[in-house]
């Protein structure tokens, strides 16, 4: 027998429902009511939560600009193509047309857009040229958009390079002066709090938070005429001669200042294809050399210092070498009988060594050291290094003697450079510096004016008819300067048919301005004397530097001036 339920019991049931019911729809009423009309704030906070965002706006970075104000380094406006990750993965029919613009494939862009899928924006592609710009944008893709961006340009393309440095994609330097000076330059984003859509694109700016701030202007000391100058005779003397490297720093004599720091082989800052570790290396301040004979007017100076020793004390040279213990010092031929000048203009070995070895072997190192060889010269240029200078509680006879024509010690170009600029200013040892110097420099005296002025007019005969460096005249102005020729170092040790060669002196005599260094490495042709190879290079750009300095000549336009060939000297 079948039981059925009360009717009262039934509608009971009913009335409880719709009463819960009721009160549910009172309760969401009540709740839309106070999020709507009480409590706004809530609902705008997650609303601004997810479209509200803080966007950041590049600065410009500083130009970089030489003495005379050509500019060295601009950073131009660019537009980079990016993309609404999930967006884009919903429009896979446009994929081809925008990889054909992009110059991409579709499966590169597909797994671009699914890694990030998560994320809001992500690049496609950076620093785009207009045409290309045009092209993808006329695609009219949901989810694709531009934003605009900096890219570094290098006018002077290869002259600089070195020296200037290069930026990555996010304009940040990454070596030379834009790497040293990069915070300077780059100056500090704004901040500015929009409003976005669902696509991430741009709807309304609500507010200011922090106004961009572009980065200052950068005035460095290089002349660019100077530089091309280098530039150009020296990667023409290392196709000539086929080295491997070589390098090139003028330097203001009366204040420190780089006027032109070259180094070959160069590299383009504008073609980032080109950008590789060993293309680089800025060699002039990183690379270090043994000086050979261009040490030797400093070893003659440390003689002449300590009274002993004056210009016209003969050495004995005979017969062309000299046994120090079991080792032969050697000249490229017997030169007999030469006063200490003639040392000099004949870039003698033996008579190098036999003045050094008059002395303690600390008096030439102390001499040295004071000229700032055994330190850096502190350009703050990246990877500048200081070279070596020997320190020993005992040295053998040897070792002594090759330290006074440039074995045993190292260098770069540029304490070199800055070692000959003491002879050409009087004794007093500048600091340089990339930067232009405003007022007078303080230096250091470490060589008497009147030695300095002795050893001026020996190198200018070094550069004489009688010298090993004739191929370092030039046409109406009084050169002076000194030879190197420099056995490599091996694994094997010095090797035979392997050499550096090496020029460095300044001009004018009569008032020295410029200070100039050629080291050109492994020459592979069948000359390989500095003067030969290097004091060639150092006076076709110091005669295009004179003149463009308006120096005025000191020298007699009637004298003979033919460039001749250092022939046998070292």
């Amino acid at each position: 027998m079948s039981t059925r339920p009360e009717p009262i019991a039934y509608a009971g049931r009913q009335w409880l429902v719709l009463v819960i019911l009721f009160l549910c729809l009172g309760l969401l009423a009540a709740r839309a009511v106070f999020l709507q009309v009480l409590d706004t704030d809530y609902l705008k906070a997650q609303g601004d939560a997810r479209y509200l965002r803080v966007v950041h706006t590049p600065p410009t970075r500083g130009m970089i600009l030489d003495r005379n104000g050509e500019p060295l380094a601009v950073s131009t406006p660019v537009d980079s193509v990016w993309a609404h990750p999930e967006t884009l993965l919903e429009q896979g029919h446009s994929w081809r047309k925008l990889a054909r613009a992009l110059k991409l494939s579709p499966a590169k862009i597909k797994k671009i857009c699914r890694k990030n899928r998560n994320r809001e924006f992500v690049y496609l592609k950076r620093h785009l040229p207009p045409k290309t710009v045009e092209r993808v944008m006329s695609l009219r893709i949901p989810g694709v958009d531009l934003v605009r961006e900096y890219r570094r340009y290098y006018p002077a393309g290869p002259y600089t390079g070195h020296v200037l440095g290069f930026t990555n994609i996010d304009d940040a330097g990454q070596e030379g002066i834009e790497l040293t000076y990069n915070k300077r330059m780059r100056g500090v984003a704004g901040k500015t709090r929009v409003l976005k859509d669902r696509l991430g694109r741009i709807v309304e700016r609500v507010e200011l938070i922090q106004p961009v701030v572009n980065g200052s202007n950068l005035s460095i000391s290089l002349d660019a005429r100077i530089q091309f100058l280098a530039h150009r005779y020296l990667r023409a003397a290392v196709h000539r001669h086929r080295a491997k490297s070589a390098s090139v720093v003028v330097l203001d004599a009366k204040t420190g200042e780089v006027l032109a720091m070259v180094n070959e082989p160069s590299f383009n800052p504008n073609n980032r294809d080109d950008i590789r570790g060993s293309r680089f290396r800025n060699r002039a301040v990183t690379d270090v050399f043994e000086p050979g004979s261009t040490i030797k007017p400093f070893t003659v100076a440390m003689a002449l210092a300590s009274g002993r020793f004056g210009p016209d004390t003969r050495i004995d040279t005979t017969p062309g070498h000299l046994m120090v213990g079991r080792h032969r010092v050697r000249d490229v031929k017997d030169y007999g009988l030469l006063t200490v000048s003639r040392v000099i203009v004949k870039s003698s070995n033996v008579g190098a060594a036999k003045i050094a070895m008059a002395f303690e072997p600390q008096k030439l190192v102390a001499a040295l050291q004071s000229l700032g060889f055994g330190n850096a010269t502190g350009l703050e240029l990246p990877g500048e290094v200081a070279g070596s200078l020997p320190q020993r509680r005992r040295w053998r006879p040897i070792e002594q003697a090759t330290l006074a024509f440039g074995y045993g010690l190292s260098a770069t170009p540029l304490q070199l450079a800055r070692a000959y600029a003491v002879l050409a200013n009087d004794g007093v040892l500048l600091p340089v510096s990339i930067l232009p110097v405003q007022g007078p420099v303080v230096g250091d005296r470490v060589m008497r004016p009147t030695i300095a002025r002795q050893m001026r007019q020996m190198l200018e005969k070094s550069v004489g008819d009688h010298g090993t460096g004739g191929a370092a005249r030039v046409d109406r102005y009084r050169v002076a300067g000194k030879t190197g020729t420099v056995h490599k170092v091996t694994k094997s040790g010095y090797a035979d048919d392997r050499y550096m060669s090496i020029f460095a002196g300044f001009a004018p005599v009569s008032d020295p301005r410029l200070v100039m260094v050629v080291v050109v490495n492994d020459p592979r042709g069948e000359n390989y004397y500095g003067g030969d190879v290097a004091a060639p290079v150092f006076a076709k750009v110091m005669a295009g530097a004179l003149r463009l300095f308006n120096l005025p000549p000191d020298r007699s336009p009637d004298v003979p001036d033919q460039l001749r060939a250092g022939g046998a000297g070292v």
